[in-house]
């Protein structure tokens, strides 16, 4: 899919690596951009920087289907489309499966994982697609791209990661069964597992942190920059061939227990 003047939706698009992909998209692709994001003020900058023609900043909890549906009209509205859509909304909270005293922590912690990192995922994933679906098939046949933010801790995850893990994981095996249900729409599904990545929150850490965090990294030996993962979605959407997988964009690195 050619993203000039496409528009691509961004949940969690108001800071870190969905800011850094609504730049990249409208900068080196000339998309535009629908950011979905708790964070009004960031949201509001993001616009303001990126230009009220190119951007919307659309204020979002993905846990809410009212929130999600409020949204999409919205970029209806707007621009009149949606052909692509980035999930990058998503919560860490860690918390061991047993406290201290050996005893099973709150279930509340894994739910708000979940709804937040895979429920909310699905929700935005699901509403996208069906304006997909309306849109005039492109040369090649293409409604629309999906294009979900997984982890690696979909694989290794650390201690004290369950439900960051199992949302993850989750949402790489949402691959394979949207990507065939949506195949005949002409919508791909697919995810990418980054690594660690030089974001604005890490990049603010103390030296020592970071320096740890960068010894994690197998090769090369330095944390990702952000337009590396901005410019892996950008080619996840115009890889018309590429579907139903995922890409682990991680230097290698296999994280450690803790």
């Amino acid at each position: 899919m050619n993203l000039e003047n496409k528009i691509v939706v961004i949940s969690g698009g108001a800071s870190g690596l969905g800011l850094a992909t609504a730049r990249y998209m409208v900068r080196q692709k000339g998309a535009k951009v629908a950011l979905l994001d708790m964070n009004q003020d960031a949201g509001a900058a993001a616009v303001e920087e990126l230009g009220d023609d190119n951007a919307l900043f659309c204020l979002t909890d993905v846990t809410s289907e009212a929130d999600v549906d409020k949204a999409v009209e919205a970029i209806m509205v707007k621009f009149g489309a949606i052909h692509a859509d980035v999930n990058a909304a998503g919560i860490v909270a860690p918390a061991k499966i047993l406290d201290r005293d050996g005893k099973a922590s709150s279930v509340e912690n894994f739910k708000a994982v979940i709804n937040v990192n895979l429920i909310g995922l699905y929700t935005v994933m699901a509403k996208c697609a069906e304006k997909m679906s309306l849109n005039e098939p492109d040369e090649k046949g293409e409604r629309g791209v999906i294009v979900n933010v997984s982890s690696g801790a979909a694989w290794e995850g650390q201690i004290g990661q369950s439900a960051y893990g199992a949302s993850k994981s989750g949402v790489n095996g949402i691959n394979i069964p949207a990507a065939r249900e949506f195949g005949a729409r002409g919508i791909r599904v697919n995810s990418i597992a980054p690594g660690m990545f030089a974001t604005p929150m890490v990049n603010a850490l103390d030296p020592k942190v970071k320096d740890a965090l960068i010894a994690m990294c197998e090769a090369p030996k330095r944390m990702g920059e952000v337009d590396e993962f901005a410019s892996t979605c950008a080619f996840l959407i115009e890889n018309s061939y590429m579907n139903g997988r995922y890409i682990r964009l991680d230097a290698a690195t296999i994280l450690q227990s803790k």
